[in-house]
């Protein structure tokens, strides 16, 4: 069961999940392949993995959550109610590709960034109609 589902609290529903685009492996393997016969390949390689089997991205029905680490836990959970703006970042591979990087702008808790989604427009689209759920 990942962190997000454990830490529901009563009532609340995940609504939608990201993760992260093939893209990012790729560019682990090509460092490992390329940059493998030095130790820097391998550090990145690891580096970019680690981070993606670690990290969980969600939005709920009352927050959106981002928890990253293993040995040492790190979330960024921003009530919806909190939420100012949400930009997508893609550039022209990530348009051609969909995937991209969020930012999500919280009241009173600056902001989150979020790496390399698949469809970060839909991701975006789940947390403004969770957004208009919540007001509701």
């Amino acid at each position: 069961m990942s962190y997000i589902e454990r830490s529901l609290g009563s009532g609340e529903k995940l609504i939608a999940r990201a993760h992260f685009h093939w893209w990012y492996s790729l560019k682990a393997w090509l460092a490992l392949i390329f940059l493998g016969i030095f130790i820097i390949g391998i550090i990145i390689f690891f580096d970019m993995m680690i981070r993606k089997w670690t990290t969980e991205l969600g939005v709920t029905s009352h927050r959106f959550v981002m928890k990253t680490g293993f040995f040492r836990l790190k979330t960024n959970e921003i009530s919806l109610s909190n939420v100012e703006g949400v930009s997508v970042s893609q550039s022209f591979w990530g348009r051609l590709l969909n995937y991209g990087h969020l930012q999500i702008e919280g009241t009173g808790v600056g902001s989150v960034k979020v790496p390399d989604i698949a469809d970060p427009v839909g991701f975006r689209r789940a947390l403004e109609s969770a957004m208009e759920a919540a007001k509701k």
